[in-house]
């Protein structure tokens, strides 16, 4: 039996499939995995290419549009394989991308999920900003890479081939073991979509489990398929979420310390979108803050859960400093240049 499933949650995606999948089918071992495509409710004709063109790749069909995070539980929930691997439809593995990833697993059992080097696709030699060589959280949550901090992404020449400990892997291509995955709880239906995997690896992490960048694997992503980099509904999906991922998941003296400075950075966020002239981006921000703050009720009981499975205070691979402060105030714009990072 093969221990290993590749599930592509695909929306409206048939021009992606369309272009991706042969790249998939040529570099993937056949007898080594299954590939399944999870249907998020689509209205194109992804169904039926697939059904002409790929009638052995496994189809599950979603009766509507769950969004990345119910759309993967959904997805996974009835598999049985030791590992699986999240990849999304506008991905372009390479050749090595599989058996590299699987052979780590394999040889490290502490290691419960890891994550490619992840490029551009328009630009091969620049990292991509959804996950570069792994991601990390800065003291405050925000979300930054080895090879992209906020809006700066590194061109990649090596410098972050070793194999790092991180405390997020990208969902773009996420390999994990089926059985961490569902302990955890598997992602949070509520978020949508946006940052559910750092909120998923944060509870692994505060499990006491690994997780691990390998860019002796290596994939190509396009990113922003479905929502652009700059749309509102992503700016306001990003920081409600991320909100949420702290109230559910940091102690209690931690996180009254850090909801004082969201306030002040969340806004200074917002302040710069005006300067811009992204009014809705602007808006997106406070809205974003008031929906968390109806939400938190819903979230008490697996705040209490989290915190009472967590091994007590802050995961390891959280950044101890400001990543907006040493990116604006300090010109520390590469992962390289931060103090206390390896």
């Amino acid at each position: 039996m093969k221990q290993t499933v590749i599930v592509i949650l695909s929306w409206n995606g048939k021009k992606l499939l369309e272009q991706f999948l042969p790249v998939l089918t040529a570099c993937t071992p056949p007898e080594e995995a299954d590939i399944v495509v999870a249907d998020n409710g689509s209205t194109d004709d992804s169904l039926s290419f697939l059904e002409k063109h790929y009638p052995a790749i496994r189809v599950q069909r979603l009766e509507r549009n769950y969004g990345f995070a119910e759309g993967y539980n959904r997805a996974l929930a009835g598999l049985q394989y030791k590992y699986a691997v999240l990849l999304n439809s506008d991905v372009a593995v390479t050749e090595n991308w599989f058996r590299s990833a699987i052979d780590y697993l394999e040889a490290n059992g502490d290691v419960c999920a890891l994550q490619p080097k992840i490029l551009s696709y328009h630009h091969p030699s620049a990292f991509e900003y959804a996950g570069a060589s792994g991601g990390f959280l800065d003291k405050h949550g925000y979300p930054f890479c080895r090879g992209r901090i906020l809006n700066t992404i590194e061109t990649d020449t090596g410098q972050y081939d070793t194999v790092q400990q991180v405390f997020w892997a990208s969902g773009a291509c996420l390999f994990i073991r089926l059985d961490d995955f569902r302990e955890a709880g598997g992602f949070d239906s509520g978020f949508f979509a946006h940052q559910e995997e750092i909120d998923l690896c944060w509870r692994l992490n505060a499990r006491g489990k690994k997780i691990v960048c390998l860019p002796q694997s290596c994939i190509y992503h396009v990113g922003a398929a479905t929502l652009k980099k700059a749309d509102p509904h992503k700016t306001y999906l990003n920081f409600r979420n991320n909100l949420l991922m702290l109230y559910k998941n940091l102690p209690g003296a931690y996180y009254r310390k850090v909801m004082l400075a969201r306030f002040f950075w969340d806004y200074l966020s917002a302040f710069h979108f005006l300067l811009k002239g992204q009014l809705a981006n602007a808006a997106a921000i406070p809205k974003a803050r008031r929906d968390f703050i109806l939400l938190k009720p819903e979230y008490k009981a697996e705040r209490d859960r989290n915190l009472q499975l967590a091994a007590g205070g802050l995961p390891p691979a959280i950044y101890p400093e400001s990543i907006i402060r040493q990116y604006y105030f300090k010109n520390k714009k590469k992962y390289q240049d931060l103090n206390n990072q390896s």
